[in-house]
């Protein structure tokens, strides 16, 4: 499944806090002037900055994907392969995949293992480390707090300060590559959710911290291995013809035809965009700008159009 690239997807967005955000730095400093709980740094551009590490995005964006997959389908192995499920990684020992065939790894694999990956199974889902945008600063400031014992309601720790981050714009970009559009949609919700507050990042999310408004910039969809030739989208290796410049393709679409791993097949949905050449004139792409309803969003409403198919088949299986 990783030997080849048969899609890749690209999604640049911004994060905007809509209220105080804070990523914890894992150690305390000796500095007595600095707050007992610092947000993360690094050097990024020539000077030292605050930022939100992709592995934090990551598990937040992961977490609430399994959230939902559950809440649509199941949250342990089913009978039916065709039904979704979502396991808890933190507690899985993953029994069931040991000895197994790459092929046998992946058909067991819930369907958000088979996304971001598990402890036999390669993500196929990257996060960059999101950084401040020059031209729209990060606000920072101190707050205090206290932790309140639950029995006598006198204070148990404390009181303790922290640094939060209450303006600005953090950019990033993830990476989805060999995608089911099924998958893609799935991030779409994930990322739906985030800008309504339905989750938020950090620390403190019971408490009101770490809620952020997306803002999605541009969307790449590549097909590496593609030609445009006669007005239609073909394959080099095989030659064959996989459609027209505006429909978009999932994994499925470019598998032989055996099927090893059940990739959906078909897997393709008409967009408003139109396919152009790759850079060097060699591969076939797709790109969908800004945050309207021609942009990034109608990638979206594509790709769960997809997601809800899954769902009905999933239902009929049961």
């Amino acid at each position: 499944m990783h030997k080849r690239l048969v899609n890749h997807c690209t999604i640049n967005l911004s994060l905007i806090p809509d209220g105080p955000i804070l990523i914890k730095s894992g150690k305390e400093g000796a500095d007595p002037t600095k707050p007992d709980m610092e947000f993360v740094e690094t050097y990024h551009g020539g000077s030292k900055t605050i930022y939100l590490p992709g592995s934090s995005l990551k598990g937040a964006i992961r977490a609430h994907a399994e959230r939902i997959v559950r809440t649509v389908g199941s949250d342990r192995p089913p009978s039916n392969p065709s039904q979704l499920w979502a396991n808890d990684p933190l507690n899985d020992k993953y029994d069931y995949l040991k000895n197994k065939s790459s092929t046998d790894i992946y058909k067991l694999s819930s369907f958000t293992d088979r996304l971001f990956g598990n402890t036999s199974l390669a993500s196929r889902l990257r996060i960059e480390d999101a950084y401040p945008d020059p031209a729209k600063p990060v606000k920072t400031e101190e707050r205090n707090g206290v932790a309140i014992d639950r029995v006598f309601g006198s204070v148990a720790v404390g009181p303790f300060n922290y640094q939060v981050c209450t303006a600005g714009e953090f950019q990033t970009k993830i990476h989805l590559k060999n995608f089911s559009l099924a998958q893609l949609g799935l991030i779409g919700l994930v990322l739906r959710d985030l800008n309504d507050g339905w989750f938020g990042i950090g620390f403190a999310k019971s408490r009101g911290l770490g809620t952020v408004k997306v803002k999605l910039n541009e969307a790449v969809v590549q097909y590496p291995s593609c030609e445009l030739r006669d007005g239609k989208i073909y394959s080099f290796g095989q030659q064959a013809e996989l459609g027209s410049p505006d429909i978009l393709l999932g994994a499925g679409e470019f598998l032989e035809a055996d099927n090893p791993y059940g990739f959906t097949k078909p897997d393709h949905q008409t967009t408003r965009i139109t396919a152009i050449p790759m850079n060097l004139g060699f591969g076939v792409q797709m790109v969908w700008q800004g945050d309207d309803e021609t942009g990034v969003p109608n990638l979206f409403q594509c790709a769960v159009r997809s997601w809800s198919e899954v769902l009905k088949v999933g239902r009929t299986a049961a």
